[in-house]
């Protein structure tokens, strides 16, 4: 073995040769980032999921509270808050979905980098990268709304 080699060993403790020590210390400071990384991803799509919940919100607010102006004969015509309405449902949808999408596509690429460089022995990988639930109410938000710009489109579903 080469004095620069460094020996796979299983377990690299305070009493090993510092040149190990230090490449162990790196390996672990690596790995960590990595999970930082995906915790910052998971940040990231939260703030779109407010954003989007937002105008989700406020788009079918709009349209109940016109539709209900509307019933009492408030209002003659409906139309300019629906279409708003749905507008802003939809907005809040495309946008959902985009912040899906990119989610999806930096997991993928984090994790094919990660598995890369664990099949390189730059870091263990010893800890789990579990499936975000941050996207499991990314994609629950976004069946609310489409429930409930069906609702304002067809006047069905669960909300009309």
């Amino acid at each position: 073995m080469a004095e620069n080699e460094i020996p796979n060993l299983p377990h690299v403790t305070a009493k090993s040769n510092p040149e190990w020590i230090s490449v162990e210390l790196s390996a672990r400071r690596t790995g960590m980032s990595f999970q930082r990384t995906r915790m910052s991803a998971d940040r990231t799509l939260m703030s779109v999921i407010r954003t989007s919940l937002s105008l989700i919100g406020f788009g079918f607010t709009i349209y109940q509270v016109f539709q209900k102006a509307h019933d009492a004969q408030i209002l003659k015509s409906l139309s300019p808050a629906r279409h708003f309405g749905a507008a802003l449902l939809a907005l809040g949808c495309l946008m959902l979905i985009g912040g899906i999408g990119y989610h999806l596509m930096f997991m993928r690429g984090l994790r094919n980098e990660r598995e890369a460089m664990r099949k390189d022995g730059l870091v263990h990988a010893e800890s789990s990268f579990p499936l975000s639930l941050t996207l499991l109410i990314a994609l629950f938000l976004l069946l609310i709304g489409a429930l409930g710009l069906t609702s304002i489109a067809f006047n069905i579903g669960p909300f009309g």
